[in-house]
């Protein structure tokens, strides 16, 4: 079940005016020319962001995610008409399956790790790659969390002024968990419970291979450099 800040309509509606400019995405788009990858499997693609970056230069793009009320927001952005939306994995084949952000880390238990990277394997043609970021646990990223509790006000188009905090809720490693609160004007508030699962080197090793892949390389993420790892991984042909 995804979290409410990807399946609850008025939070997915005001996501991308907190995720602001998404510099992340150009790196993902200059592997995609690398690999020169033609249909893409955007898995976890929430709002649409890189599946319709990827469409605007030619590529055919099914973005996948299971939370609606993000693949809502996303069919209704420029350029969506030409992404195959679908809140189920397609079987594809396809020669590129990506998880952006934090799409890794949210398979918390072995199963889903496991049953996520079996089902892409199989919707990948043989020769095809897997791109995915995680963070590394070795950066602590929760000690941030834990004392950057701050409130941020956007202003989003057609809402008004919405405030945000975060507050670190847990942490039992692998799984730290916080809670994002929003207050609405008027003064509605939401809340969203998140819990990530920060994965070492050795374990993301050991289960890409047992899942039938080869890592072909292993890159620091361009915007969080030493923070995050990002994966080219290649199913054998």
């Amino acid at each position: 079940m995804p979290d409410p800040i990807f399946a609850h309509p008025r939070l997915a509606a005001v996501y991308d005016t907190f995720d602001g400019e998404r510099h992340d995405l150009d790196a993902y788009q200059e592997i995609v020319a690398e690999l020169e990858a033609a249909e893409i499997l955007d898995v976890g693609c929430g709002t649409g962001c890189l599946a319709l970056r990827l469409t605007a230069t030619g590529h055919t793009v099914t973005g996948y995610d299971p939370a609606q009320a993000s693949l809502d927001v996303a069919r209704g952005k420029p350029g969506a008409d030409r992404v195959t939306w679908t809140d189920t994995l397609p079987d594809g084949p396809f020669d590129l399956a990506v998880m952006t952000a934090n799409v890794a880390d949210v398979f918390t238990t072995d199963d889903q790790w496991h049953t996520i990277l079996r089902d892409i394997h199989t919707r990948l043609r043989p020769g095809g790659h897997l791109v995915f970021e995680t963070r590394r646990p070795e950066y602590r990223v929760w000690d941030e969390w834990a004392t950057g509790t701050e409130a941020h006000t956007r202003d989003v188009p057609g809402v008004g002024p919405v405030e945000r905090r975060r507050r670190l809720t847990g942490v039992h490693l692998p799984l730290v968990s916080f809670r994002y609160t929003w207050t609405f004007p008027g003064g509605d508030t939401l809340t969203s419970d998140s819990t990530l699962r920060f994965r070492d080197r050795n374990e993301l090793d050991d289960t890409l291979a047992a899942s039938g892949f080869q890592i072909v390389d292993v890159r620091q993420a361009p915007d969080r450099p030493a923070r995050e790892r990002v994966f080219l991984c290649q199913k054998p042909f």
